[in-house]
């Protein structure tokens, strides 16, 4: 069998890094190049010690004519706007993509410069990008040449809220996440922000009523509603490495009152039943990030409170379900792998 050749650019962040740990569980893969423009020449052991059987590996630049003919998907795992040029030049020759990056994630260009204080370049691109939610957009996705991995809070407000929006059973007009993630979201950097001294005994939000993935959320649970969904998004800054746990409310129509917490549950058991990485917790459990730590799991709780407000809770890893293992998951789908390659993983507890 003729094996999958990968090629990961921006391999020397925490994403590229999960990559290549995941990537190494999928025998259908073989990984022909890694890159990173600071780290060119090192070998990846000498920034990833943990990654051992990469020894003798080596970054190489991403120079993207050299690197064409190595590869038949394309990791980016570079920053927001550096990926656009990139994403365009190899989908452009034929190569199939998936961008970790915000760069091909909004459908509406005006929306994405304003959030994201740059040009986008490359609308004609941008037409060709399927959002790689697997449990929103698998037909699609199987069929794609181009997919944009959502971003990771992004993901739990999506399958937080997907079974009740599709049910019609909650207003729509007074939606509130409550995110909180672990340091390693704001990437792997030397800011004294994200040093141990500053973060640790601490806790406080970031980016209120102004991040940048408030448009992401609302696109997509927007299409889901079929109608305009805006929302009350909050992170926060957790004193851990990774994981991400966001609370999610939503008013209840008057409906499913009378039903109560059994019926919500079946609705959300049913929504996800084929799911192999949604997990729907019995009714009075909820999710801890610890037990999705190093998998590609996503847990949700449900709750209504006496004001008759739905509840839902939900955690992921925001390296692997919200970022790299959902890309290694997008990747199955689009050369009809199994879809759970590489991703059966435990958790890893204490």
């Amino acid at each position: 069998m003729t094996k999958i050749r990968a090629v990961i650019c921006g391999a020397s962040g925490y994403t590229g890094s999960e990559l290549l740990r995941i990537l190494k569980h999928v025998p259908e893969v073989e990984i022909t190049a890694v890159t990173s423009e600071q780290s060119a020449g090192k070998e990846v052991t000498e920034l990833f010690p943990h990654l051992y059987t990469y020894k003798g590996v080596r970054f190489v630049p991403l120079d993207k004519n050299a690197l064409l003919d190595k590869g038949d998907i394309f990791f980016l795992a570079l920053p927001h706007s550096a990926s656009q040029e990139a994403v365009e030049f190899f989908h452009s020759r034929g190569k199939k993509v998936i961008d970790l990056s915000a760069d091909y994630r909004l459908r509406n260009l005006q929306l994405y410069e304003r959030w994201y204080k740059t040009n986008h370049r490359f609308s004609d691109t941008l037409k060709h990008a399927v959002y790689g939610l697997p449990e929103l957009y698998r037909e699609e996705i199987k069929d794609a040449s181009l997919v944009a991995n959502p971003g990771c809070y992004p993901t739990t407000a999506i399958l937080a809220l997907l079974p009740a929006l599709r049910q019609g059973i909650i207003n729509t007009e007074h939606i509130v996440i409550d995110s909180k993630s672990g340091v390693s979201g704001a990437g792997r950097k030397s800011e004294v922000a994200y040093s141990f001294c500053e973060i640790e005994t601490g806790f406080k939000a970031y980016g209120v009523a102004a991040h940048r993935h408030t448009p992401e959320i609302e696109q997509e649970l927007s299409c889901i509603a079929g109608s305009a969904v805006n929302v009350t998004f909050t992170p926060h800054l957790l004193p851990v490495a990774r994981g991400m746990l966001s609370t999610v409310y939503a008013p209840l129509k008057h409906t499913i009152k009378s039903g109560g917490l059994g019926e919500l549950h079946s609705i959300y058991g049913s929504a996800y039943k084929d799911e192999p990485f949604v997990d729907v917790l019995p009714m009075g459990k909820y999710p801890d990030i610890r037990n999705v730590r190093g998998t590609n799991l996503c847990q949700l709780g449900i709750a209504i409170s006496e004001n008759g407000t739905l509840i839902v809770i939900s955690a992921i890893d925001n390296l692997v379900k919200g970022a790299s293992g959902q890309a290694v998951q997008n990747m199955n789908i689009m050369f009809g792998l199994d879809e759970t390659t590489g991703l059966d993983l435990l958790p890893v507890v204490p």
